[in-house]
């Protein structure tokens, strides 16, 4: 067991092989750690993101340490059988990588007992153990830019399930029509950590077990509610490029694969709320690049926080006006406030007094974009209403904006831990990461910042690293050498390295970048091992 840094408020712990990672896993469930906050298990190593402020790097590697790893977790309690069509693209091409035919290898593929090792990359994907011995096959050396929803594949001595179309890399041999993942149900993940998955060839069932296997799994329609329009409202009349709600986030989620998302300047959005009197964790409409556009129904309260934008309020009469940031704007019925293109930052956060009358999705009003999880982005003609406002709710005085909001005139400087994957790149690969400017991509999003250097990232190791846990800030390199800032809708494991995290600190700083931004990283600490004393 050894100890990998990855932020100031987390650490990877890895370990010998797969039974030792579940033996862990399954000590700290059933015996906390003080200042734990969520544990993300991977094939061989377990990301343990923690409160600084309860517990420390040093207490928990003693803690970890001791546990007794020798017992094997018993699996098993729920199967579930996966139909299976196999007609995958890559199906003829890993038989023969095999030494197999196409036959033969579905033969092997339905003829395991499968267990769920651990949930991660997208909502309701999990890693499936314990199949065929003979089944180990690589990723694909150019990952697919899109994967259809229900591709059943294959990936080392894993098999898995496509929740919903997304990238990937893992070797396609075949589909099934049964929904991984579905926020209708009471649990949206099908398969959870420990459930055992046996895999069933379509053309094996019976016309009638296919016919009613087809009726379970036809989509049914949503029932949406129409917006409230009674009360106070804020009405869309234009999103801009892209107004999503956020708030602090889903954390705890990593069980069903479920990132936190949230704002991606919680200051600004925390500011927001206490500035109209609501609880910090309140959702805001969080706006990219300006061009926001709403009309206030009866009289609401409202503040703009975040990026460096003009903020102008027309009134019903047909008055403008420039109101500031920071601080609390009252709205009469009728009043229209815009929001322009930031001078600096890049989001802008909007909170309402009261908060947005929207239902949570798994205990938030965050939209995750990557995993599509909680309301849509908005649209004009959106009729946002208003919760009444709590007993006692006061508004807060106007605050000073952020002094320093990165922009397009100076290099953006974040601080950065090196690691857990340091020791995978060359020794001037560190040093090139820092000395370098790396410039924001214009295919960044809230998913992750893309960049792009003048010389790649070179590795000293360059076999396949096993998915692991990946916290918001990380900076995985993929094979081009060319960074990814992940930001808070980033995938919950990835399987390229790691070289190092942006420190807590400057992740608010992180999400307001602007694309064509230039970014120097500055490690604020050595690379540094931990083995158990």
């Amino acid at each position: 067991m050894r100890f990998l840094p990855v932020s100031l408020n987390a650490l990877l712990v890895e370990l010998a092989d797969l039974d030792q990672t579940l033996a862990l896993l399954a000590s700290l469930q059933r015996e906390p750690l003080a200042g734990v906050e969520e544990l993300v298990p991977a094939a061989r190593t377990i990301l343990v993101q923690f409160r600084p402020s309860a517990t420390g790097v040093a207490a928990l590697v003693r803690a970890i340490c001791a546990r007794d790893l020798s017992h094997k977790v018993e699996r098993g309690g729920t199967l579930v059988e996966i139909p299976v069509r196999y007609d995958g693209e890559d199906l003829a091409e890993v038989a023969q990588l095999l030494g197999i035919t196409p036959e033969e290898l579905v033969r092997r593929h339905t003829g395991s007992v499968y267990s769920v090792a651990f949930v991660g990359f997208a909502p309701g994907f999990a890693y499936l153990s314990g199949g065929h011995e003979s089944l180990d096959v690589p990723r694909r050396a150019t990952p697919r830019t899109r994967i259809p929803a229900g591709a059943v594949a294959l990936a080392g001595r894993f098999s898995g399930v496509y929740p919903q179309a997304s990238p990937g890399g893992w070797q396609i041999i075949g589909t099934t029509p049964l929904a991984m993942w579905d926020i209708d149900r009471d649990v949206p993940a099908l398969l959870q950590p420990g459930f055992e998955v046996r895999f069933v060839d379509i053309a094996t069932l019976s016309i009638a077990s296919r016919a009613q296997l087809e009726c379970d799994t036809a989509k049914k329609p949503l029932n949406v509610p129409a917006p409230r329009a009674s009360g106070p409202a804020l009405e869309v009349r234009a999103p801009g490029l892209q107004t999503l709600l956020q708030d602090l986030g889903r954390p705890g989620q990593a069980g069903q694969g479920v990132s936190a998302s949230g704002a991606l300047d919680r200051g600004a959005c925390r500011t927001a709320n206490r500035l109209v009197g609501n609880a910090s964790d309140a959702a805001c409409l969080e706006t990219v690049n300006g061009g926001l556009r709403l009309v206030s129904r009866g009289d609401t309260v409202v503040a703009v926080t975040g990026a460096d934008a003009p903020v102008t309020l027309t009134s019903a009469a047909g008055s403008s006006w420039s109101v500031p940031r920071y601080q609390p704007l009252a709205l009469a019925d009728g009043d229209l406030l815009a929001i322009g293109e930031p001078a600096a930052g890049t989001r802008c956060y909007v909170a309402a007094r009261g908060g947005f009358d929207v239902a949570p999705v798994l205990g938030s009003r965050s939209t995750d974009t990557l995993a599509h999880v909680g309301p849509p982005a908005l649209a004009a003609g959106d009729v946002l209403a208003l919760r009444p406002v709590g007993r006692g709710a006061i508004a807060g005085a106007a605050e000073l904006p952020p002094p320093e909001l990165p922009s397009l005139h100076e290099d953006v400087v974040l601080d950065v831990v090196p690691g857990p994957r340091t020791d995978w790149f060359t020794p001037d690969a560190l040093e090139l990461l820092a000395r370098q400017r790396w410039r924001v991509t214009p295919q960044s999003n809230r998913v992750g910042l893309r960049l792009a250097g003048d010389e790649p990232l070179a590795r000293a190791i360059t076999q396949e690293l096993p998915s692991e846990g990946t916290p918001t800030g990380a900076i995985q390199v993929p094979a081009s050498g060319q960074p990814v800032l992940f930001l808070a809708d980033h995938p919950l494991t990835g399987g390229y390295p790691v070289i190092a995290c942006v420190a807590p600190h400057h992740l608010d700083r992180a999400g307001q970048i602007p694309v064509n931004a230039w970014v120097r990283f500055n490690p604020i600490r050595p690379f540094e091992v931990i083995n158990c004393p």
